[in-house]
């Protein structure tokens, strides 16, 4: 049975681009700004778009791993948590959302081949340094989207608002 998994699938999908009972998705909000924009920090203590989804990103690939290998290898703690725009900038906006988006289908179409039994199966998580249930961390990837697209709207309305774009 694939019930719940497909569940998580779409929901992963609607969050990017679908249509939510909150009316935004990511893609709603990238459309409002420029590759130029995504780097600018609106005020000091917010994130720029560009930090916010590298390290949606970093995420990404971490619970690709654990589901991959029954391992992750990342800490809140680690450098590539949260990259600054200094060394974003090099990498360009269209490779930084080119490999979020890449990210997105690769979790996709693994939990694709997965059942709702997977779900209830353990991994290992180095950054809570105890056994989880997938269930876990893939619940855990949609909670961190959700947070992230709220501080997305947040940013996006504050650069409007002081004519950054």
């Amino acid at each position: 049975m694939k019930y719940l998994v497909n569940n998580i699938i779409q929901q992963l999908e609607e969050i990017q681009n679908g249509k939510l009972w909150i009316g935004s998705t990511f893609n709603s909000k990238l459309k409002l700004i420029d590759e130029n924009t995504v780097f600018l920090r609106p005020i000091e203590n917010l994130h720029s778009v560009a930090e916010i989804i590298s390290h949606l990103t970093l995420w990404r690939k971490e619970t690709i791993l654990k589901i991959q290998t029954g391992k992750g290898s990342k800490t809140d703690d680690c450098e590539e948590n949260w990259l600054t725009n200094d060394q974003l900038k090099p990498l360009g906006w269209k490779k930084i959302k080119s490999e979020y988006d890449n990210t997105l289908f690769k979790l996709i179409d693994l939990l694709k081949s997965k059942d709702d039994e997977f779900l209830n199966e353990e991994y290992y998580d180095t950054d809570f340094k105890g056994n989880y249930e997938y269930r876990f961390v893939i619940n855990g990837m949609l909670h961190h989207d959700i947070y992230h697209l709220g501080q997305l709207g947040i940013i996006v309305k504050y650069l409007k608002e002081n004519n950054k774009y």
